[in-house]
């Protein structure tokens, strides 16, 4: 099945301009065009920009996404290579949540404060 730009910016939360910098970058690769020259994205090319946009919104850089991609080109032999930047760049976001976890207890503690002190139940904050 084949997708037009408009279909992937609608459906996929990402803009045409950052479809182009991915694909100038070299990171979302074979994407083919219609007759008219507009990009038609097929299955795969959805895959492989719901795994770039995971990994931007995620903190990863875009040289390290380049890297995986390479990587990924070469084949089977770079497996346990790529394997260990999905893991590396896994750990580094579950130790992202679990910061952002604390400052949310921190927040919450504060809220909780305020809604206290609405209710007449302590005077200082």
């Amino acid at each position: 099945m084949f997708y037009s730009m408009k279909h992937i910016v609608e459906n996929f939360n990402v803009s045409g301009n950052t479809l182009r910098f991915y694909e100038n970058e070299g990171i979302l690769k074979d994407i083919a065009r219609d007759d008219n020259g507009r990009r038609i994205y097929n299955d795969e090319n959805i895959e492989w920009i719901k795994l770039i946009r995971s990994l931007r919104l995620t903190g990863m850089p875009i040289s390290k996404i380049k890297e995986y991609v390479e990587l990924y080109e070469i084949g089977d032999k770079t497996f346990f290579e790529r394997k260990e930047i999905m893991k590396q760049h896994k750990l580094e976001v579950q130790n992202k949540i679990n910061e952002n976890l604390k400052h949310l207890e921190v927040i919450s503690y504060k809220v909780a404060m305020y809604e206290l002190q609405e209710k007449g139940i302590t005077e200082k904050i």
